[in-house]
C-alpha cells in the first residue's frame, strides 16, 4: 500500500451503510404511515434518528477508525451538556412543584 493514498476502505460497506440508511429511513416513514401516536411513535422516531446519525458518523466522517481519545474529545462535551440540561429540567420541575403547593395551601 502506498502511504500517501491513505486506507481505502471497500465500495461495499459504503453501499452496506447506505441501504441500511434507507432501510431505517423507511421504517422513520412507517412510523407515520400507520399512524403511531404518543411515546410509542416519538420513541421510535427519535430511535430511528440516532440509529442513523450513528451511521453517518461513524462509517462517512470514519470516526469508527479513530482512536478512543479523539472519540471521547468528539462526544463527551454533548454528553456531559445533555446530562447538566437534564439535572437542570429536574430542578426547575421540583422548583415548580414546591411553588404551587406553596402559593396553594392556604
Amino acid at each position: 500500500m502506498n502511504p500517501a493514498l491513505g486506507q481505502q476502505h471497500p465500495i461495499s460497506l459504503y453501499l452496506k451503510v447506505w441501504a441500511i440508511l434507507f432501510v431505517l429511513s423507511t421504517m422513520s416513514y412507517l412510523v407515520d404511515y400507520f399512524q403511531l401516536h404518543g411515546a410509542l411513535r416519538w420513541s421510535l422516531i427519535l430511535l430511528f434518528m440516532l440509529l442513523k446519525a450513528s451511521l453517518i458518523i461513524s462509517v462517512f466522517m470514519h470516526v469508527a477508525w479513530e482512536r478512543l481519545a479523539l472519540k471521547l474529545v468528539l462526544f463527551m462535551p454533548p454528553l456531559a451538556i445533555v446530562i447538566l440540561i437534564s439535572l437542570m429540567a429536574i430542578e426547575g420541575d421540583y422548583t415548580f412543584l414546591n411553588r404551587v403547593v406553596a402559593f396553594m395551601s392556604p
